[in-house]
């Protein structure tokens, strides 16, 4: 049937009026179908593309309202008109609430019809809007979702990608017999595999422009636990941190800064082999506005002051990403070891 017919189910006991109101809507481009009861118009309903139902409230069993309740649990229910001839407003009031779209005053007049037919028509493109919007919002899930998707997978692919470097850097260091070399390298595992970790975090991530701080530091401690131990570093590295959610790209610059204040402190702060603590605590200040980073060790201790050891890399690096953070990087006074602090402001989720 031609798409610009537009079927109308007219239930009504009233078979007089049912027939005055199919000639009346036939005349005006409608197909018509008639119901005399509640059971027949439901099974109409079912059977063809209703495009509107218009219901009359007195049936001979129950009311038009027992009709609305049982088309209420259909998925795809057409749109109600409600047809009464009650002087009573509540009735019109119980039908909308009910579910129907408008309701009309049935009367012999006229204007019966014409108030009919104008109801009928706004029903009809009141459910093709719905319609549309409804198509419309479903493609923008879709699309959301398919783009949630290939995000998943290439932050999956980079963290593989990354992870496969590590290992080929790894292999490089092993056919290295210079100790500081080796070093070097095991250094720059280390870098890149806290920025895999974010990664790594991504793709098992809902929401891919935020990580959650205080896990991604667990994996990253693990990881850095791990790396120590392959350099001869026995000494312990304890984490604590306060759950904390940040925008990505941050989250990358403190993965990196956390592994380079954590390696410098194993190797400088207990230098021929000694075996110490390494302490890293991450909190949130009271008015959610910027955070901390400590490190902090017991070894031979450094103020910030002179020149640093090593080759200044390490250094180089930590302040560098201090200043992606827009945070403020301080040497604590301590009666023994180092402490180092990092205050940054937390950006508006």
């Amino acid at each position: 049937m031609p798409s610009s017919i537009r079927r109308v189910l007219y239930i009504d006991d009233d078979p007089g009026m049912a027939r005055l109101v199919q000639k009346a809507l036939t005349r005006r481009g409608y197909e018509v179908l008639l119901a005399g009861d509640a059971v027949d118009g439901l099974r109409l309903v079912d059977e063809n593309d209703v495009h509107v139902v218009a219901l009359d409230h007195f049936l001979p069993t129950g009311t038009g309202l027992d009709v609305l309740a049982a088309l209420r649990q259909q998925a795809d229910a057409p749109p109600v008109v409600y047809v009464t001839a009650s002087a009573e407003t509540t009735v019109a009031v119980q039908a909308l609430k009910a579910g129907a779209i408008d309701y009309v005053p049935k009367t012999i007049e006229i204007e019966f019809i014409e108030l009919l037919t104008s109801a009928i028509d706004q029903a009809i493109e009141t459910a093709r809007l719905r319609r549309a919007k409804e198509r419309a919002e479903q493609e923008v899930r879709e699309a959301r979702d398919r783009a949630e998707a290939l995000l998943a997978e290439v932050n999956h692919r980079v963290a593989n990608s990354l992870a496969m470097v590590v290992s080929l850097v790894r292999l490089q260091s092993n056919s290295i017999e210079d100790k500081a070399c080796r070093a070097a390298l095991a250094e720059t595992q280390a870098r890149i595999m806290a920025i895999a970790g974010v990664h790594r975090r991504l793709y098992t991530s809902s929401d891919v422009r935020f990580v959650a701080l205080d896990e991604y530091l667990l994996g990253l401690a693990d990881d850095l636990r791990s790396s120590m131990r392959q350099a001869g570093s026995f000494s312990q590295l304890q984490l604590e941190a306060q759950p904390l959610t940040v925008p990505t790209d941050r989250a990358v610059a403190i993965g990196v800064l956390v592994t380079e204040l954590v390696t410098n402190a194993f190797k400088y702060a207990y230098p021929d082999g000694q075996i110490g603590e390494v302490r890293v605590s991450l909190r949130a200040e009271a008015d959610s506005h910027a955070a901390e980073l400590a490190v902090e060790d017991d070894g031979v201790g450094w103020d910030g002051t002179g020149s640093a050891k090593g080759t200044g890399l390490g250094t180089r690096i930590v302040r560098s990403m201090v200043g992606v953070l827009g945070g403020e990087l301080q040497w604590l006074p301590r009666g023994g070891g180092t402490s180092i602090s990092v205050r940054f402001p937390l950006p508006s989720q």
